[in-house]
């Protein structure tokens, strides 16, 4: 396994130090601009997550070895540690896998220049606002020697990579519409066409992208200190310590151990875990028939459409973002409102562990086993737990999470009871589900603490994980449905 080569290797690296994370002080602030005649930027906001405490999230001084290590191989592949790395330690078994699927994806020997697959990185993220990403793979394509002409707008990109904006924009916010004649049209476009290799690391890198920019929203991730949006030159406030009060051993002052407090229990908790309880003592005493099985999923997928994502506005892209895509009005609808649906995608017919999975691995080697390590560790991955109460079966509510998900997609389970998902999925939280997985750009804080509201924030990230990776898998099985179509 090897690095891939960047275009241009004599690219200036513009990464910041660690130390450049901290705040300084005023007193040393005054003395570098006297000593250096520079100005220090400081941080905008309080910690990597608009949604969760600063205290709440694991440091780098305070975790342990193992995620320090991970830590470690993230900074020295990437010269960076951001924060979305920082939420994701809340559980530092799936960072791990999240980490060496990405290093591999944008780093690693593979199909396509390393400069193209950061501005597919653009594409995907532009398409939901996510300006947090935009800007990460703006500076990497810079740094791998990218030609700047090309940020100037999708128009000024090579006519390969525009072709590629029609499935971008598709399975952003509808991917039941793929077909194998879109697969067809890239394949065949003589002078640009692609190659099936090339494309499934598209794909890969368009799916992976669109997902984590649902993370990115749904966990409130902030800008990082060097971003444009994450610094201010304004004096820092006197109640903010110095990376000189680290070093002086003074840092404690400000960062108490003192969690929150056992809230009180209004049984939202205990409601949820009795529901659970009864319906595995409904699966015991009896089954219901296939053909009930495909009326309660039909159900439900109606039923998701009619969930309402915000009420807000639409959300109007800047020109940053939006030069980066096309048909900028394109998004999701509520199809069930025009008197249309979203078909049915059965999974047996064709599923990731029986068919995409061998032909990833195919065309882009050892890609769909990190793929299908990180979808089972996010839907595998438990702790027993559910807010205060210990030795929990959590499978069940993860399967509905789950399952919900792609039902909106319209994949369905056969061996899956979709009546359980109204049981197990409050209104709020199919609320949040469908804004994060269908319009992560109007995701509020609001939407976050509705959900859930007695579970602690490492269960909130846990949850945002099931999300991203359900979406990403849901996106992956119409792409790769629409390619096998077209190489049979």
């Amino acid at each position: 396994m090897r690095h891939a080569i960047a275009p241009s290797p004599n690219v200036e690296n513009n990464s910041i130090a660690v130390t450049d994370l901290f705040k300084i002080c005023t007193h040393c602030e005054r003395l570098t601009k006297k000593d250096l005649g520079i100005r220090i930027p400081r941080p905008l906001g309080s910690g990597p997550s608009r949604f969760i405490p600063e205290k709440e999230i694991l440091q780098v001084s305070k975790v342990d070895a193992r995620t320090q290590a991970i830590f470690e191989d993230a900074f020295a592949a990437l010269h960076r540690l951001d924060n979305i790395s920082l939420v994701m330690s809340f559980h530092p078994q799936y960072l791990g896998s999240f980490l060496r699927t990405q290093h591999y994806l944008l780093q690693m020997d593979g199909p396509l220049p390393l400069h193209y697959r950061h501005y597919i990185c653009i594409m995907a993220a532009a398409r939901h606002q996510c300006s947090y990403l935009v800007n990460l793979h703006v500076n990497d394509f810079l740094q791998v020697g990218g030609n700047p002409k090309w940020l100037n707008g999708l128009n000024e990109a090579p006519q390969k990579l525009q072709q590629l904006g029609e499935i971008n924009k598709i399975l952003a916010h509808r991917p039941w519409l793929l077909t194998k004649e879109h697969i067809e049209h890239l394949l065949k476009t003589e002078e640009h066409s692609w190659s099936l290799a090339e494309l499934i690391h598209a794909v890969v890198l368009l799916t992976h992208y669109h997902s984590l920019s649902s993370f990115t929203f749904g966990c409130g991730i902030m800008p990082e200190i060097n971003c444009d949006s994450g610094h201010t030159f304004r004096p820092p406030s006197l109640s903010q310590y110095c990376v000189c009060d680290i070093a002086n051993g003074n840092g404690h002052a400000n960062h108490h151990d003192d969690l929150p407090g056992n809230q009180e229990m209004c049984g939202e908790v205990e409601e949820l875990m009795e529901r659970m309880k009864q319906l595995q003592e409904c699966r015991d005493d009896e089954e219901a028939s296939q053909e009930e099985m495909a009326t309660r999923f039909e159900k439900e997928k109606t039923e998701s459409m009619l969930v309402v994502t915000s009420e807000d506005e639409e959300c109007v892209p800047s020109r940053d973002i939006s030069r980066h895509f096309e048909d900028t009005s394109y998004g999701y609808q509520d199809f069930s409102r025009r008197g249309e649906q979203v078909p049915t995608f059965r999974a047996q017919d064709y599923s990731w562990e029986d068919h995409g999975f061998s032909l990833v691995n195919r065309l882009y080697p050892d890609v769909g086993q990190m793929l299908d390590e990180k979808f089972q560790m996010a839907y595998n991955l438990t702790y027993n737990t559910m807010a205060t109460h210990k030795d929990v079966d959590t499978s069940m509510l993860r399967r509905a999470i789950w399952n919900y998900i792609h039902c909106m997609f319209g994949i369905r389970y056969d061996d899956y009871d979709y009546g359980e998902i109204n049981q197990l999925l409050d209104r709020s939280f199919k609320i949040y589900i469908k804004t994060m997985v269908c319009s992560p750009e109007k995701t509020t804080k609001r939407m976050y603490e509705s959900f859930w509201r007695q579970f602690q924030h490492s269960e909130k990230v846990h949850v945002n994980l099931l999300l991203m990776e359900a979406r990403m898998q849901a996106e992956l099985l119409y792409a790769l449905r629409a390619i096998t179509r077209y190489m049979t």
